[in-house]
């Protein structure tokens, strides 16, 4: 019984963490994503 328990917070845990990962990679994204239209622009303008 205790196993079941130890299991299914463990699998809370790695979702949870994967939540946070994915969260990260999208801010990370969206920070080069900006910063690449950014110098693109800049580009475009001289």
């Amino acid at each position: 019984m205790a196993t079941k328990i130890n299991k299914q917070k463990h699998v809370e845990n790695e979702t949870s963490n994967l939540k946070g990962t994915l969260i990260s990679v999208m801010v990370l994204g969206m920070i080069i994503l900006i910063s690449w239209f950014g110098v693109f622009a800049l580009f475009l303008s001289r």
